[in-house]
């Protein structure tokens, strides 16, 4: 169908008076915003879509709860199966696993199409719900389960489909980036600022999914998968949280010039570093991660996201934006909504899974990276020769050393004869994952490391 059909077709449709049923499923903070969007600007989005959206129902637990926006209380109702069962085309905010699931795969096996915000379903179960939704010719678009507002399943999709993406890192988890960049401006600890950003609403009561890195892991599956167009689930992808940075890991990060954002990766790992006998593999990763502060997303700041999209044509691309919030989201939530409905009014359900090939995923023995590693160890002389002798023995070359010593550096051991204990802190060159964490596993052993104060991956350098 030429463009000019489609225009056409969408004109009519509004023409004709052509209706299509929208069921809410969710009325808290975003979905109240999708709901007053679809009422306030009715008239619009009928003209984009080419058929009247007509919120039919908004199913939640309690009617009667209070809300921020105000909304026509007839249309609350907790009936989310009756409700889905007569709609066009469904909503879902509800998050979580279930009932969610239920009432997706309800709407997709009577034809209605879904928009869904809802990053843990879609990383624990998305091929089910896709292969549904192929099955019966109905849309699953899913724009706001990844970094809010910010546009990036599309582009990944759509306009990046004709290239072959190599590489995804970003920012996609709000909290984390808030609580890290407090520490990097203020220099308090992480439960002060974690704190903080509970009482400023940026943080949940229960903070552990954000964290511990585990909503970032979701969001992470969902970009992997489609930019790889491999299933990758959010039991695939290797998870550590922020809950272990120091304001001493910060301190340091700030004299080497550098900050601590965390990062999800998905990145292609050719044959020779998988070690797959000619096969492709794939990593997905989600750690604090430390970032030169030149680096793109080293400037992303507050609770704001960015994702960093690399291209064999396209080149290096990023996407910038606010990755949370009521309104934001409602943007993105729409934007899936009217486009659905003009795929529904031309007749013409897109492809909804992306999963074209099997590949295998790449574990630490595949993976080349950096690391920063910190240590506490006793002041005398030949520790030094002692912990470099370690890195040497498993192939690690280290590239900076940096020494404290009652809180002053000194570029050599000889000016730190009072003091009896030291801070070490190395950066290496890229190696492999296991051989760092086999590296670190012997430095713990040796009686002249008290501890090891902390363990980060660097990027970007």
């Amino acid at each position: 169908m030429t463009e000019t059909s489609q225009v056409t077709a969408r004109q009519v449709g509004v023409e004709a008076g052509r209706v299509l049923k929208v069921a809410l499923l969710g009325g808290g903070t975003v979905g109240s915003q999708v709901a007053r969007i679809l009422l306030d600007d009715a008239e619009p989005l009928a003209a984009r879509a080419g058929a009247r959206l007509e919120l039919s129902g908004i199913a939640v637990r309690n009617v009667d709860a209070p809300r921020d926006v105000e909304l026509p209380r007839e249309l609350y109702t907790t009936d989310a199966e009756g409700l889905v069962a007569g709609a066009d085309l469904v909503i879902e905010l509800m998050g979580g696993i279930e009932p969610a699931r239920t009432h997706i795969l309800a709407a997709l096996r009577h034809g209605a199409s879904v928009v869904t915000g809802n990053k843990a379903l879609l990383a624990q179960d998305g091929a089910t719900l896709f292969d549904e939704a192929d099955a019966h010719d109905a849309e699953l678009n899913f724009e706001a389960a990844v970094a809010g507002a910010i546009p990036i399943i599309r582009p990944i999709r759509e306009s990046l489909s004709g290239d072959r993406i190599t590489r995804v890192l970003g920012i996609v988890n709000g909290t984390t980036n808030f609580i890290l960049d407090a520490m990097d401006t203020t220099g308090a600890q992480f439960a002060d600022v974690l704190a903080e950003a509970q009482r400023l609403g940026y943080a949940e009561a229960d903070p552990t999914a954000d964290v511990e890195g585990l909503d970032a892991a979701a969001k992470a599956a969902i970009l992997a998968s489609l930019a790889f167009h491999t299933r990758v689930s959010l039991d695939d992808v290797r998870c550590e949280g922020i809950t272990k940075v120091s304001a001493a890991d910060i301190v340091a990060a700030q004299d080497a010039g550098m900050t601590i954002k965390l990062l999800a990766i998905a990145e292609l790992v050719s044959a020779d570093k998988a070690e797959q006998s000619g096969n492709e593999g794939v990593s997905v990763r989600v750690h604090p991660t430390l970032l030169p502060r030149t680096h793109p997303l080293a400037a992303v700041h507050g609770a704001y996201n960015a994702v960093f999209v690399e291209a064999e044509n396209a080149g290096s691309l990023m996407f910038y934006g606010a990755g949370a919030g009521g309104a934001p989201t409602a943007s993105a939530i729409m934007g899936d909504v009217v486009t659905t409905a003009r795929r529904i009014v031309a007749g013409s359900p897109g492809r909804t899974g992306t999963a074209t090939r099997v590949l295998p995923l790449v574990g630490p023995e595949g993976i080349t990276t950096s690391y920063s590693v910190g240590l506490e160890v006793a002041d005398q002389p030949g520790v030094l020769s002692r912990v470099a002798s370690v890195f040497a023995q498993h192939g690690v070359s280290i590239e900076t050393m940096r020494q404290r010593i009652h809180g002053t550096e000194s570029a050599t051991a000889a000016d730190a004869g009072a003091a009896s204990r030291a801070e070490l802190r190395f950066v290496t060159h890229r190696a492999t994952e296991a051989a760092l964490a086999a590296t670190v596993a012997d430095i713990k052993n040796l009686d002249v490391v008290e501890s090891v104060t902390s363990v980060l991956r660097v990027e970007g350098v």
